[in-house]
């Protein structure tokens, strides 16, 4: 059975890219080739080339066609006289052209008395879609009433748009199931009899009529928006932990702008339906649109698939029974109205239940682990849910979307040198390291021991500003003694950040200059002056304006450096630029750079936070190029990753100049930093890293993986290079897609009919140019993925961590814990090899 829909924009947007369609189509009618003329008196719509071909879970198969009328529901609404002739029109054509049934999407079922006019002008079967659509509702609203733990009766649901079809068809289906209504109607003369005898009379006691939103916001927190104006829920009066399911279209609570909804209500997307069965399947090529469709169309194809050419729901009162028997029909053919979605994103099971305590509910563990623990599930299960949910709620709902794309959503329980081991038990082998915070591994014993120790003796800890403490003042004496010659003097802190900090107001504050040197691509940290020193704007440009006179050079121009640094503090550098995608110096540079900061008198700041501590083969990356800073930054793995703690080692020179008197002693100070405890973990950390000689290891190692990786590289194109030094490495992926776009527009444009390129002609350049920029920015952020793709694999495949580096989002950083063993290090090599050969699409042929 042929199947033809009527649908419209539900926004401006939408009705505009309509009429460009239908602008470029009559550009093209008249060109040779071009299949489709100007319709004449049919010429109010275009047809879109969607659900020709469609075979349904059961088996059944029907053919379509959607017609999109280039009116907004205001529209349609607003001119209902001669929406009624478009809409009749159209209906006649669909049935001329082989249409058994037509579906009225949208305000074109509204109009007419709800379908009835359209059906009786025409002689054709249409259906307003409405049963399907508060079928669809209705089980979404039991969903959340499961979710929230709410029992029928126990509070109201306020359905808004009573007595209107779909609003009706839900009161009447929330009252039998036991519900308490309140029906909110427009205002107006009725009475309540009036209003109320379309329901049973055993149910009014339970229904309380309201004549406007307003009134029951302060009654109740679940909403049912089925209104045909739209616009009416206000979601700032809406009490904290309100749940709207809006059905209403045009919507009754419209997406706010530029994201800045509120966070304690959810706005859940009413009366969509989706494929539930893989045998559901739609014949319009790759694209095919069936996720998230409305439940109006997707009721006129069910009654295709069924072969009933029937004016299925129409008018007012529907009957319940046909409601709930829709729904079942839709399930038969693999449909059903799943996922949740907001705004047509999806929303998932513990998003809905955070709202239980609002409701009364007292658990705050969401409704989906209290399910695991019900079935059985193990604790940790359950504790992964709850984790993953309050991650989500509390502290970076994108950055847990990012995570669980990337298969890195994981919620670890344990952790013993290179592993990290899940609630669950599941092992994993970490090559992140806490971005260089455990060059010890997780929980190093020696560390763990001496912390222990410190604490079982009670030694005091925060004493540094009224005492002389033991274990700081130790040391920042072994620091001294291990660092570079030349640096006598340590400010402790609490992060590398705050390491950077208290070097950019020693140089500052030493030579009485403002001006602070730095490289581009660098990075140094994200509190604002460490920000200030970075050297990628996309880290800068959100907290504007930075800390004035800083420069930036290009990395290894020392022509650029020089003329930076007459009349500087202080020039900044990190021996490696580590997120900036493990990139080492030319050959020189820093020697010369150096140099050129004695002989201006300005401050030479190396940034040892990532290098230091043994990551690049000694322990300190300086050594590597025989420097002598005037002021080293260190901090990560500087207590084996059990404690936060900074250092900022300083000649006695730039010190004495900046804090050398009575008065000026305290000008920099910081509470936590200092404290014994996290000095008892560094003096472990020192002794660890000698006694195990793991600089030595990080050397060897190191040229074990970069070997390995590059066997893995010279078969694949798409790996550029394998670079590092010691057990700071990278794999930096050439994913260059550049003209992906242009291509794909140029293919389309070629083998549709008519000849299309002459319409892309008639743009002007200005308009081309910010086509290409555009597709340009585009396709960069596309070549971006192969390198996140990368990371998930060896996460799903392999059970191993990766990520990105900060700057660089193609550089895979390898940067594993210094006690990695060698079966570990072969174990990587096998698994990107691996995750490469089920990538190796991507390669160039000559390359495999």
């Amino acid at each position: 059975m042929k199947f033809g829909f009527l649908a419209h924009p539900v926004s401006t947007g939408q009705r505009n890219l309509v009429r460009t369609a239908a602008l470029v189509a009559d550009v093209l009618a008249d060109r040779p080739g071009w299949p489709h003329r100007r319709s004449g008196a049919s010429g109010d719509h275009i047809s879109l080339p969607v659900l020709r071909n469609i075979t349904s879970a059961a088996g059944a198969r029907c053919s379509g066609e959607v017609r999109y009328l280039p009116y907004v529901a205001e529209d349609l609404l607003r001119h209902q006289r001669a929406a009624m002739e478009v809409v009749t029109r159209e209906v006649t054509a669909l049935a001329a052209d082989g249409a058994s049934i037509v579906g009225l999407g949208g305000a074109t079922s509204i109009i007419g008395h709800r379908g009835q006019q359209v059906a009786a002008r025409t002689g054709t079967a249409v259906t307003s879609g409405n049963s399907l659509t508060a079928y669809a509702a209705y089980a979404v609203l039991g969903r959340v009433a499961e979710l929230l733990g709410r029992p029928a009766g126990e509070q109201p649901v306020t359905v808004v748009g009573y007595p209107g079809s779909i609003a009706l068809a839900l009161t009447r289906l929330l009252l039998a199931d036991g519900h308490r209504v309140d029906a909110v109607h427009r205002p107006g003369t009725r009475s309540r009899d009036v209003l109320l005898r379309y329901l049973p009379p055993d149910t009014h006691r339970r229904v309380t009529l309201l004549s406007e939103p307003g009134q029951a916001y302060e009654r109740g927190r679940l909403f049912v928006a089925a209104s045909t104006t739209g616009g009416l829920i206000d979601p700032a009066m809406l009490r904290p932990g309100s749940l709207v399911l809006d059905v209403a279209l045009p919507r009754d609570v419209p997406e706010p702008s530029g994201g800045g909804g509120r966070d304690d209500i959810l706005v859940l997307d009413g009366g969509l339906i989706s494929p539930i069965d893989e045998g559901f399947r739609v014949d319009d090529g790759p694209i095919a649109p069936t996720r998230l469709l409305n439940a109006c169309l997707a009721e006129t194809i069910v009654l295709a698939l069924e072969g009933r050419a029937e004016s299925f729901s129409l008018g007012r009162e529907l009957s319940p029974h046909r409601v709930l028997q829709i729904g079942d029909l839709a399930r038969r053919h693999g449909l059903a109205p799943v996922p949740l979605a907001s705004y047509g994103r999806t929303v998932s099971d513990d998003d809905v239940a955070r709202l239980g305590p609002r409701h009364g509910i007292r658990s705050t563990v969401p409704a989906s682990a209290a399910a695991d623990a019900a079935r059985g599930a193990t604790t940790g299960g359950a504790l992964a849910r709850a984790t993953a949910a309050r991650f989500r709620r509390h502290l970076n709902p994108p950055m847990a979307e990012l995570l669980s794309e990337h298969s890195l959503d994981n919620v670890f329980t344990s952790a013993r040198g290179c592993t990290l081991v899940t609630a669950d038990g599941v092992p994993y082998l970490d090559f992140v390291a806490g971005y260089g915070c455990l060059n010890l591994g997780h929980n190093p014993p020696a560390v763990v021991d001496r912390v222990r120790a410190f604490l079982d003796a009670q030694a005091p800890t925060f004493v540094q500003y009224v005492s002389m403490p033991v274990h700081a003042s130790e040391l920042a004496e072994r620091l001294c003694d291990l660092a570079p010659a030349g640096l006598d003097r340590v400010f402790f802190s609490n992060s590398g950040a705050e390491a950077v900090e208290a070097a950019l107001k020693l140089a500052r504050a030493a030579t009485g200059r403002h001006r602070l040197v730095y490289v581009e691509n660098s990075y140094h940290g994200k509190t604002l002056g460490a920000l200030s020193v970075t050297g990628q704007q996309a880290h800068r440009t959100p907290f504007g304006p930075l800390v004035g006179e800083c420069v930036c050079v290009p990395y290894g121009d020392l022509r650029a450096l020089a003329a930076a640094l007459d009349g500087a503090a202080a020039f900044v550098v990190e021996p490696v630029l580590g997120e900036g995608g493990v990139i080492l110096p030319p050959d020189g540079y820093l020697p010369a750079a150096q140099q050129l900061c004695r002989a201006a008198g300005a401050v030479f700041v190396v940034d040892e936070i990532q290098t230091g501590l043994g990551r690049t083969g000694a322990l300190f990356a300086s050594e590597h190029w025989n420097l002598e800073p005037d002021v080293l930054c260190l901090a990560k793995s500087l207590s084996g990753g059990l404690v936060p703690i900074g250092a900022t080692l300083s000649s006695s020179a730039v010190w004495d100049a900046a804090y050398g008197s009575t008065g000026r002693s305290t000008l920099h100070t910081s509470t936590f930093g200092g404290g014994n405890l996290a000095a008892a973990a560094g003096l472990a950390t020192l002794d660890a890293l000698a006694a195990q000689d793991l600089p030595a290891h990080a050397a060897k190692l190191g040229a074990v993986l970069r070997r390995g990786l590059n066997e893995v590289a010279d078969r694949y194109s798409f790996i550029g290079e394998i670079r590092g030094i010691g057990m700071m490495n990278a794999i930096a992926f050439d994913t260059d897609l550049s003209g992906a776009l242009g291509a794909a527009l140029d293919d389309v444009l070629t083998r549709l009919p008519g000849d299309l390129h002459q319409v892309v002609d008639l743009l002007d350049d200005e308009t081309r140019a910010a086509a290409v920029q555009a597709a340009a920015a585009v396709e960069s952020a596309l070549g971006d993925l192969l390198c996140l793709r990368f990371v998930r694999e060896l996460a799903a495949r392999h059970r191993i961590l990766t990520f990105v580096t900060a700057n660089r989002h193609r550089v895979l950083r390898i940067q594993p814990p210094l006690v990695l063993a060698e079966h570990e290090a072969d174990r990587f090599v096998e698994a990107v090899a691996d995750v490469a050969a089920n990538l190796s699409h991507y390669a160039d042929l000559a390359a495999r």
